[in-house]
């Protein structure tokens, strides 16, 4: 009975595993067969079918009517393919205007980011009123270390000078100490 299995005549030969197929293994394993999913795979099943049919057809009036199915299936098929290779060929011109677009958008990109730095020439004054600048602040620099170094010396010279006076004064102290003793024990001393 064009190999449909009666369930009286099904007997399981061997145990059969089971196995649970998600949504996106049964649609890509339907992509696969069906190619972009246009029906390819459905019509040419019908084709072979109708195919198979009209040999075996017995009058002329059925054999020409599975032929007619045949030519409108063969159309679908036609129809499909020939919409198939219209968007392949579709595709490859997004892809060339595509790449089109990004030098173009890449030139602008490039072309933007050279308008924001200033040209050469503008450059080198710029380099040249910097290095005269520099060269300015170092001759500052030098005369400010040049007067801290003074100053610096004419510091040590007047720490010198207090620590000196310092000195002299503690000398005098204990000198005018030394001397208020002596007076003070010869006060106490009889004169002989």
């Amino acid at each position: 009975m064009d190999g449909i299995i009666q369930p009286s005549s099904y007997k399981p030969k061997a145990k059969w595993k089971t196995t649970i197929l998600t949504a996106d293994e049964v649609i890509r394993k339907r992509l696969l067969i069906d190619g972009d999913g246009a029906g390819d795979d459905r019509r040419i099943n019908l084709l072979v079918k109708s195919f198979i049919k009209w040999c075996n057809s017995g009058s002329q009036e059925e054999g020409y009517s599975q032929y007619q199915r045949m030519l409108s299936t063969l159309s679908q098929c036609e129809f499909s393919m020939g919409k198939t290779l219209l968007v392949y060929d579709m595709n490859l011109r997004e892809m060339e205007n595509y790449e089109k677009i990004y030098k173009e958008i890449e030139y602008d990109a490039l072309a933007k980011v050279i308008q924001h730095h200033p040209d050469r020439h503008e450059t080198l004054k710029e380099l040249e009123a910097l290095g005269k600048e520099l060269e300015h602040l170092s001759h500052i620099k030098e005369s400010v270390e040049d007067k801290l170094e003074l100053r610096r010396k004419q510091f040590h010279v007047l720490l010198s000078t207090i620590h000196e006076l310092q000195q002299t004064l503690e000398n005098d102290e204990k000198l005018s100490e030394v001397e208020e003793a002596q007076e003070a024990s010869m006060e106490t001393d009889p004169k002989p």
